[in-house]
């Protein structure tokens, strides 16, 4: 007859297997949700960066050409403003483009209006 000896052993080593592969599954999904949830964040700071580019742009408008190339940070984040004539961008006749681009860590959001 067989030796029943140690079979008690092999049991808790395949359960202590079966929770460890359980434990590592669920941890690498938690992990990945985590990644995602920080990408969703860093894009709603960088939105409001780009945002703040041009709420920045309609206070100070008064040569539209004066704002292109404006820089500046709020917040950790950056935006950078670019001003574009209607024959440059397809914006209705005697408008002009203000598009705003934030940054954030590696993120990148653009915002375009027409004033």
């Amino acid at each position: 007859m067989w030796n029943k000896r140690g079979v008690s052993l092999y049991i808790a080593i395949a359960i202590m297997a079966i929770l460890l592969a359980s434990v590592l599954g669920i941890g690498g999904i938690l992990l990945s949700q985590f990644r995602a949830m920080r990408g969703i964040e860093n894009s709603v700071i960088t939105f409001y960066a780009a945002d703040s580019g041009i709420e920045r742009a309609l206070r100070d408008w008064i040569d539209p050409l004066y704002l292109d190339g404006t820089s500046d940070s709020v917040g950790g984040a950056n935006y950078t403003l670019t001003v574009l004539s209607t024959a440059d961008a397809g914006c209705s006749a005697d408008n002009f483009c203000i598009i705003s681009v934030g940054t954030y860590q590696e993120t990148r959001r653009a915002i375009r209006v027409e004033y």
